[in-house]
Protein backbone atom coordinates (compact mmCIF):
# COMPACT_ATOMS: atom_id res chain seq x y z
CA UNK A 1 0.00 0.00 0.00
CA UNK A 2 1.65 3.61 -1.25
CA UNK A 3 1.42 6.19 1.00
CA UNK A 4 1.08 9.90 -0.40
CA UNK A 5 0.87 12.67 1.71
CA UNK A 6 -1.64 14.55 -0.65
CA UNK A 7 -4.10 12.46 -2.89
CA UNK A 8 -5.89 14.44 -5.71
CA UNK A 9 -9.55 12.92 -6.95
CA UNK A 10 -10.28 14.06 -10.31
CA UNK A 11 -7.56 15.36 -13.13
CA UNK A 12 -9.86 18.68 -14.79
CA UNK A 13 -8.36 21.79 -14.16
CA UNK A 14 -9.27 22.47 -10.93
CA UNK A 15 -7.58 18.98 -9.90
CA UNK A 16 -4.43 20.89 -12.20
CA UNK A 17 -4.22 23.57 -10.21
CA UNK A 18 -4.22 21.64 -6.97
CA UNK A 19 -1.44 19.76 -7.95
CA UNK A 20 0.51 22.51 -9.53
CA UNK A 21 0.05 24.21 -6.34
CA UNK A 22 0.89 21.26 -4.11
CA UNK A 23 4.03 20.88 -6.52
CA UNK A 24 5.38 24.57 -5.42
CA UNK A 25 4.99 23.75 -2.15
CA UNK A 26 7.11 20.74 -2.21
CA UNK A 27 4.39 18.51 -0.78
CA UNK A 28 4.40 14.63 -2.14
CA UNK A 29 1.31 14.53 -4.05
CA UNK A 30 -0.72 12.65 -6.44
CA UNK A 31 -3.62 13.21 -9.14
CA UNK A 32 -6.10 10.51 -9.87
CA UNK A 33 -8.22 11.16 -12.74
CA UNK A 34 -10.57 8.12 -13.96
CA UNK A 35 -9.65 8.95 -17.85
CA UNK A 36 -7.55 11.12 -19.70
CA UNK A 37 -6.14 14.23 -18.98
CA UNK A 38 -9.73 16.54 -18.29
CA UNK A 39 -12.13 13.67 -18.63
CA UNK A 40 -15.15 16.30 -18.54
CA UNK A 41 -13.65 18.30 -21.52
CA UNK A 42 -12.58 15.49 -23.52
CA UNK A 43 -16.25 14.16 -23.69
CA UNK A 44 -17.42 17.61 -24.40
CA UNK A 45 -18.99 17.84 -28.08
CA UNK A 46 -16.30 18.04 -30.87
CA UNK A 47 -17.23 21.51 -31.81
CA UNK A 48 -18.05 23.60 -28.37
CA UNK A 49 -16.63 27.20 -27.47
CA UNK A 50 -16.40 28.49 -24.30
CA UNK A 51 -18.68 30.94 -22.54
CA UNK A 52 -15.31 32.10 -21.23
CA UNK A 53 -12.41 34.01 -22.70
CA UNK A 54 -9.57 32.10 -23.03
CA UNK A 55 -7.28 34.29 -20.01
CA UNK A 56 -10.32 33.42 -17.20
CA UNK A 57 -9.69 29.83 -17.77
CA UNK A 58 -6.28 30.24 -17.03
CA UNK A 59 -4.56 28.45 -13.92
CA UNK A 60 -1.39 29.40 -12.19
CA UNK A 61 -0.92 32.56 -14.57
CA UNK A 62 -0.34 30.47 -17.64
CA UNK A 63 -0.86 32.11 -20.77
CA UNK A 64 -3.68 30.81 -22.59
CA UNK A 65 -3.57 31.63 -26.21
CA UNK A 66 -6.57 30.77 -28.37
CA UNK A 67 -7.54 31.93 -31.99
CA UNK A 68 -10.50 33.34 -30.88
CA UNK A 69 -11.36 35.53 -27.80
CA UNK A 70 -13.71 32.43 -26.64
CA UNK A 71 -11.37 29.43 -27.21
CA UNK A 72 -12.86 25.82 -28.02
CA UNK A 73 -12.48 22.56 -26.94
CA UNK A 74 -9.79 21.21 -29.03
CA UNK A 75 -7.37 24.25 -27.75
CA UNK A 76 -8.45 23.79 -24.34
CA UNK A 77 -7.30 19.96 -24.09
CA UNK A 78 -4.31 21.32 -25.60
CA UNK A 79 -3.71 24.41 -23.03
CA UNK A 80 -4.21 21.84 -19.94
CA UNK A 81 -2.05 18.83 -21.54
CA UNK A 82 0.65 20.99 -22.38
CA UNK A 83 0.36 22.08 -18.15
CA UNK A 84 0.22 18.56 -17.12
CA UNK A 85 3.40 17.48 -19.43
CA UNK A 86 5.33 20.80 -19.16
CA UNK A 87 5.10 20.40 -15.19
CA UNK A 88 5.45 16.92 -15.51
CA UNK A 89 2.98 16.86 -12.53
CA UNK A 90 2.44 13.03 -10.90
CA UNK A 91 -0.67 12.16 -12.41
CA UNK A 92 -2.73 8.81 -12.59
CA UNK A 93 -4.85 8.14 -15.08
CA UNK A 94 -7.63 5.74 -16.31
CA UNK A 95 -7.61 4.84 -12.85
CA UNK A 96 -10.97 5.26 -10.89
CA UNK A 97 -10.84 6.03 -6.95
CA UNK A 98 -13.96 3.82 -5.73
CA UNK A 99 -13.74 4.65 -2.15
CA UNK A 100 -11.70 7.15 0.44
CA UNK A 101 -12.28 5.46 4.06
CA UNK A 102 -10.74 7.75 6.69
CA UNK A 103 -9.73 5.98 10.25
CA UNK A 104 -8.35 8.64 12.62
CA UNK A 105 -6.35 10.32 10.51
CA UNK A 106 -5.21 8.49 7.85
CA UNK A 107 -7.29 8.29 4.83
CA UNK A 108 -7.32 4.96 3.17
CA UNK A 109 -8.11 5.52 -0.85
CA UNK A 110 -8.91 2.31 -2.92
CA UNK A 111 -9.00 2.41 -6.62
CA UNK A 112 -9.72 -0.22 -9.32
CA UNK A 113 -5.92 -0.24 -9.90
CA UNK A 114 -4.05 0.21 -6.00
CA UNK A 115 -4.34 1.26 -2.80
CA UNK A 116 -3.60 4.11 -1.18
CA UNK A 117 -2.79 5.68 2.27
CA UNK A 118 -2.86 9.51 2.52
CA UNK A 119 -3.13 12.03 5.11
CA UNK A 120 -4.79 14.97 2.97
CA UNK A 121 -7.46 14.72 -0.10
CA UNK A 122 -8.87 16.91 -2.32
CA UNK A 123 -12.10 16.17 -4.06
CA UNK A 124 -12.39 17.72 -7.32
CA UNK A 125 -14.80 15.42 -9.48
CA UNK A 126 -17.00 18.23 -11.25
CA UNK A 127 -20.37 17.48 -12.16
CA UNK A 128 -20.20 15.97 -15.48
CA UNK A 129 -20.05 12.33 -15.00
CA UNK A 130 -23.93 11.85 -14.54
CA UNK A 131 -26.65 13.19 -16.20
CA UNK A 132 -30.15 14.20 -15.28
CA UNK A 133 -32.11 10.85 -15.90
CA UNK A 134 -36.09 11.78 -16.58
CA UNK A 135 -37.28 8.37 -15.14
CA UNK A 136 -39.56 7.99 -18.41
CA UNK A 137 -40.33 4.01 -19.89
CA UNK A 138 -38.16 3.75 -23.14
CA UNK A 139 -34.94 6.05 -21.89
CA UNK A 140 -32.68 3.21 -21.72
CA UNK A 141 -33.31 2.23 -25.38
CA UNK A 142 -29.94 2.50 -27.57
CA UNK A 143 -31.53 5.31 -29.48
CA UNK A 144 -31.47 7.60 -26.62
CA UNK A 145 -27.93 9.07 -25.41
CA UNK A 146 -27.29 11.68 -22.87
CA UNK A 147 -24.31 12.99 -24.14
CA UNK A 148 -23.39 14.74 -27.43
CA UNK A 149 -20.56 14.18 -29.68
CA UNK A 150 -20.36 14.90 -33.29
CA UNK A 151 -23.47 15.57 -35.87
CA UNK A 152 -22.55 13.88 -38.71
CA UNK A 153 -24.34 10.78 -36.63
CA UNK A 154 -27.51 12.59 -37.28
CA UNK A 155 -27.64 13.16 -40.72
CA UNK A 156 -30.57 12.30 -42.37
CA UNK A 157 -32.44 11.45 -39.05
CA UNK A 158 -35.26 12.44 -37.41
CA UNK A 159 -33.20 14.21 -34.00
CA UNK A 160 -35.14 14.52 -30.91
CA UNK A 161 -33.35 16.83 -28.37
CA UNK A 162 -34.43 17.42 -25.05
CA UNK A 163 -33.61 20.05 -23.21
CA UNK A 164 -33.19 23.95 -24.17
CA UNK A 165 -29.79 25.00 -22.15
CA UNK A 166 -26.40 25.38 -24.19
CA UNK A 167 -25.36 21.82 -24.62
CA UNK A 168 -29.22 21.38 -26.52
CA UNK A 169 -29.07 24.50 -28.39
CA UNK A 170 -25.55 23.76 -29.64
CA UNK A 171 -26.74 20.40 -30.59
CA UNK A 172 -30.08 21.03 -32.19
CA UNK A 173 -28.36 23.76 -34.22
CA UNK A 174 -25.03 21.58 -35.38
CA UNK A 175 -27.38 18.74 -35.80
CA UNK A 176 -29.89 20.47 -38.67
CA UNK A 177 -26.91 22.28 -39.97
CA UNK A 178 -25.46 18.62 -41.03
CA UNK A 179 -29.25 17.69 -42.38
CA UNK A 180 -30.98 16.39 -39.42
CA UNK A 181 -34.29 16.59 -38.96
CA UNK A 182 -34.58 18.47 -35.10
CA UNK A 183 -37.49 18.46 -33.36
CA UNK A 184 -36.90 20.38 -29.41
CA UNK A 185 -38.80 19.18 -26.85
CA UNK A 186 -38.62 21.85 -24.15
CA UNK A 187 -39.82 21.14 -20.36
CA UNK A 188 -40.38 24.94 -19.92
CA UNK A 189 -42.15 28.39 -21.67
CA UNK A 190 -39.06 29.30 -24.01
CA UNK A 191 -35.51 28.60 -24.68
CA UNK A 192 -32.94 28.79 -21.83
CA UNK A 193 -32.31 32.85 -20.55
CA UNK A 194 -28.42 31.11 -19.94
CA UNK A 195 -27.77 30.01 -23.36
CA UNK A 196 -24.83 31.74 -25.09
CA UNK A 197 -25.89 35.16 -26.12
CA UNK A 198 -24.16 35.16 -29.67
CA UNK A 199 -25.94 31.82 -30.04
CA UNK A 200 -29.11 32.58 -28.34
CA UNK A 201 -31.01 34.66 -31.66
CA UNK A 202 -29.37 31.87 -34.36
CA UNK A 203 -32.14 29.18 -32.37
CA UNK A 204 -34.55 31.54 -32.08
CA UNK A 205 -34.73 32.70 -35.81
CA UNK A 206 -34.29 28.86 -36.38
CA UNK A 207 -37.53 28.36 -34.76
CA UNK A 208 -39.37 30.96 -35.91
CA UNK A 209 -38.47 30.22 -39.56
CA UNK A 210 -39.48 26.35 -39.14
CA UNK A 211 -35.94 25.17 -39.82
CA UNK A 212 -35.85 23.93 -36.22
CA UNK A 213 -39.57 22.34 -34.60
CA UNK A 214 -40.33 22.84 -30.98
CA UNK A 215 -42.31 22.20 -28.85
CA UNK A 216 -42.65 24.21 -25.04
CA UNK A 217 -44.42 23.22 -21.45
CA UNK A 218 -43.43 19.33 -22.87
CA UNK A 219 -43.46 16.56 -20.66
CA UNK A 220 -42.50 12.73 -21.96
CA UNK A 221 -44.49 10.18 -21.34
CA UNK A 222 -42.32 7.58 -23.33
CA UNK A 223 -39.58 6.62 -25.98
CA UNK A 224 -40.51 4.19 -28.13
CA UNK A 225 -38.17 2.73 -31.06
CA UNK A 226 -39.71 4.86 -33.76
CA UNK A 227 -41.48 7.64 -32.03
CA UNK A 228 -41.83 9.23 -28.76
CA UNK A 229 -44.88 10.30 -27.12
CA UNK A 230 -45.39 13.73 -25.23
CA UNK A 231 -48.02 15.59 -23.26
CA UNK A 232 -48.26 19.21 -24.13
CA UNK A 233 -50.81 22.14 -23.33
CA UNK A 234 -52.39 21.68 -26.47
CA UNK A 235 -52.34 17.80 -25.93
CA UNK A 236 -50.49 14.35 -26.66
CA UNK A 237 -48.62 13.99 -29.59
CA UNK A 238 -46.59 10.89 -31.15
CA UNK A 239 -43.82 12.40 -32.70
CA UNK A 240 -41.46 9.92 -35.58
CA UNK A 241 -38.20 9.68 -34.25
CA UNK A 242 -35.14 7.66 -35.12
CA UNK A 243 -32.79 9.23 -31.69
CA UNK A 244 -33.00 11.22 -29.05
CA UNK A 245 -30.50 13.36 -27.50
CA UNK A 246 -31.33 13.68 -23.68
CA UNK A 247 -29.30 16.51 -22.67
CA UNK A 248 -31.38 17.58 -19.64
CA UNK A 249 -28.03 18.23 -17.94
CA UNK A 250 -25.61 16.82 -15.38
CA UNK A 251 -24.78 16.33 -11.03
CA UNK A 252 -22.02 15.40 -9.16
CA UNK A 253 -22.02 11.81 -7.81
CA UNK A 254 -23.66 12.52 -4.68
CA UNK A 255 -23.24 9.26 -3.32
CA UNK A 256 -19.68 8.61 -3.51
CA UNK A 257 -19.89 12.35 -1.29
CA UNK A 258 -22.21 10.48 0.89
CA UNK A 259 -19.82 7.06 1.11
CA UNK A 260 -16.89 9.48 2.43
CA UNK A 261 -18.88 11.24 5.15
CA UNK A 262 -19.21 14.16 3.24
CA UNK A 263 -22.47 15.96 4.60
CA UNK A 264 -24.76 17.28 2.44
CA UNK A 265 -27.72 19.90 2.97
CA UNK A 266 -30.98 18.36 3.57
CA UNK A 267 -32.76 20.11 0.17
CA UNK A 268 -33.32 19.20 -3.33
CA UNK A 269 -29.89 21.62 -3.71
CA UNK A 270 -27.63 18.69 -2.01
CA UNK A 271 -24.58 21.23 -1.21
CA UNK A 272 -21.72 19.53 0.27
CA UNK A 273 -20.86 21.33 3.85
CA UNK A 274 -17.38 23.05 3.46
CA UNK A 275 -15.41 26.19 5.45
CA UNK A 276 -15.36 28.81 2.92
CA UNK A 277 -12.39 30.47 3.91
CA UNK A 278 -10.29 26.74 3.50
CA UNK A 279 -12.77 24.69 1.71
CA UNK A 280 -12.68 21.72 4.65
CA UNK A 281 -15.43 19.51 4.64
CA UNK A 282 -16.76 18.04 8.10
CA UNK A 283 -14.26 15.55 7.45
CA UNK A 284 -10.90 16.98 8.84
CA UNK A 285 -7.93 17.43 6.20
CA UNK A 286 -10.73 16.56 3.93
CA UNK A 287 -11.25 19.22 1.09
CA UNK A 288 -13.63 20.01 -2.29
CA UNK A 289 -12.73 22.27 -5.09
CA UNK A 290 -14.38 23.36 -7.84
CA UNK A 291 -17.12 22.74 -9.67
CA UNK A 292 -18.43 19.91 -6.90
CA UNK A 293 -18.96 22.85 -4.61
CA UNK A 294 -22.30 23.73 -5.82
CA UNK A 295 -24.20 20.79 -5.27
CA UNK A 296 -27.29 20.64 -7.87
CA UNK A 297 -26.23 24.36 -8.64
CA UNK A 298 -23.53 23.49 -11.30
CA UNK A 299 -23.76 27.00 -12.78
CA UNK A 300 -22.37 28.75 -9.79
CA UNK A 301 -18.77 27.22 -9.97
CA UNK A 302 -16.61 27.25 -13.25
CA UNK A 303 -12.92 27.29 -14.02
CA UNK A 304 -12.67 31.00 -13.62
CA UNK A 305 -14.02 31.29 -10.35
CA UNK A 306 -12.90 27.94 -8.87
CA UNK A 307 -9.35 27.88 -9.59
CA UNK A 308 -8.69 30.14 -6.68
CA UNK A 309 -9.58 26.84 -4.67
CA UNK A 310 -6.38 25.51 -5.38
CA UNK A 311 -4.36 28.07 -3.21
CA UNK A 312 -7.15 28.43 -0.53
CA UNK A 313 -6.79 24.69 0.12
CA UNK A 314 -3.02 24.35 -0.77
CA UNK A 315 -2.43 27.19 1.89
CA UNK A 316 -4.62 25.25 4.53
CA UNK A 317 -2.76 22.69 4.07
CA UNK A 318 0.90 23.85 4.81
CA UNK A 319 -0.32 26.07 7.47
CA UNK A 320 -1.00 22.86 9.53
Amino acid sequence: MKHIDLIIVGGGPIGIACGLEAKKKGLDYCIIEKGPITNSLYNYPLNMQFFSSSEKLEIDNIPFISNEAKPKRNEALEYYRRIVTSNDLNINLFEKVNTVLKKQDTFYIKTDKEQYTSSHVIIATGFYDLPNTMNVPGEDLPKVSHYYKDPHFFAKQKLAVIGASNSAVDAALECYRKGAEVTMLVRGPEIGKRVKYWVRPDIINRIEEGSIKVFYNVTIKEILPKKIDIQTPQGEFSIQNDFVLALTGYKPNFEFLQKIGIQLSNDAKLYPQYNEETMETNIKNLYLAGVICGGMDTHIWFIENSRIHAKTILKSITEK
